[in-house]
């Protein structure tokens, strides 16, 4: 069988101790599920700056282009916040031309909330009752984050960003947005500002349009601001949520302070292949970098997307969801989610348990 490539890219703060967890659980899953993979490690970021003087080095892209898939670390920090020119910052030097250079246009974030958890979340129980569980769809490479023009004038008093969209960019964003919620519940919200931005009306009137090909699905629409007030009021009346790109990095986060913490979120970056980039969506958090306190659950599920997706291998991701949900519901918590007065345990301690529950797991099926 052939061996597929893993481009490895730690990144910076705590992105090379949960990543270090993550690359555990996929050896384990690797053995346990007869996975051919290797593992090959390079540069992002702001460390990738220090290093060579650009946060995504030539290296680093190559490699990436020629692995099956990718899992991030985090990158940025408060370090490399000031550089000139913009365009070398880690965030909008590496990460944005990354998802552009692999053609990754959709962007899938799961929220789940573990009955385990229920109490981290930041809802009344009888808002969240039994669990929660629902999936944000985001286009990924077009919107006001690449829209040119985008500049700022000579005397720095005026700013501008430009957000473009097409109908083939919305029409690929949508078909990710229906397929995943055939897979699910049967519930797409399509979320835009239709009421005051001409990209969301072309948006709205494209996915009106393909929701024909579609006739099992149920499509509703919603704007951005209420959608917002409604993932805090009523959130499990949501399956599935496609928007555009802003739109779709703010709730994403905002959905995921409703599981409990910004450490249980992963997400996938896809294209129109096999090929994804797997990710925690927590960001770098240098304040805790190099503490062994970061929870690395984030990354280990975002290894289970990358099995799932890029991998192919539908038991070996499940299982790996599954031995979280058992540490989970054997007490185990970082200090992100754990309650006030909670024994915590640490970032290593943690991807020990899940590597645990992942063996015994296996060899009881």
């Amino acid at each position: 069988m052939t061996q597929k490539l893993i481009a490895v890219l730690p990144g910076d703060g705590i992105g090379p101790e949960i990543t270090r967890q993550a690359t555990r659980v996929l050896d384990i899953a690797a053995q346990k599920y007869g996975l051919h993979v290797r593992m090959e490690e390079a540069l992002i970021g702001g460390c990738a700056y220090d290093a060579t003087g650009h946060p995504l080095p030539q290296e680093t892209l190559d490699l990436c282009r020629q692995a099956d898939a990718v899992l991030l670390g985090a990158v940025g920090g408060p370090k490399w916040d000031r550089i000139e020119p913009v365009s070398l910052r880690p965030e909008v030097g590496a990460l944005l031309p990354l998802r552009k250079e692999l053609g990754l246009f959709a962007n899938l974030r799961q929220a789940k909330l573990y009955p385990a958890l229920a109490s981290a979340s930041a809802l009344k129980p009888e808002v969240i009752g039994d669990g929660l569980d629902l999936l944000v769809v985001r286009e990924l490479t077009g919107g006001i984050y690449f829209g040119e023009p985008r500049l700022r004038t000579a005397d720095g008093r005026k700013a501008v960003d430009t957000c473009v969209y097409t109908v083939e960019e919305i029409e690929r964003i949508a078909r990710v947005g229906f397929e995943a919620a055939r897979s699910r519940g049967g519930r797409l919200c399509s979320v835009d500002k239709a009421n005051v931005l001409e990209t969301s009306r072309l948006w709205r009137e494209t996915i009106t349009r393909i929701a024909a090909e579609y006739p099992d699905v149920e499509l509703s629409h919603m704007l951005v601001d209420n959608c917002a007030m409604q993932l805090v009021r009523n959130p499990r009346q949501f399956d599935v949520i496609v928007t555009e790109n802003l739109f779709g990095d703010i709730l994403s986060d905002e959905a995921s302070m409703l599981t409990g913490s910004l450490g249980m979120l992963p997400s996938a970056s896809l294209g129109e292949g096999t090929k994804g980039l797997f990710e925690p969506i927590h960001g770098s958090a240098p304040d805790i970098a190099g503490r062994n306190v970061a929870n690395p659950l984030a990354a280990i599920l975002s290894v289970a997307m990358l099995v799932r997706f890029s991998l192919g291998n539908e038991a070996a991701a499940a299982g790996i969801e599954r031995a979280v949900e058992r540490v989970l519901a054997s007490g185990l918590r970082t200090a992100d989610i754990a309650r006030e007065g909670e024994p915590v345990v640490s970032t290593t301690a943690m991807g020990d348990a899940v590597v645990a529950a992942l063996e015994a797991a296996h060899e009881k099926d």
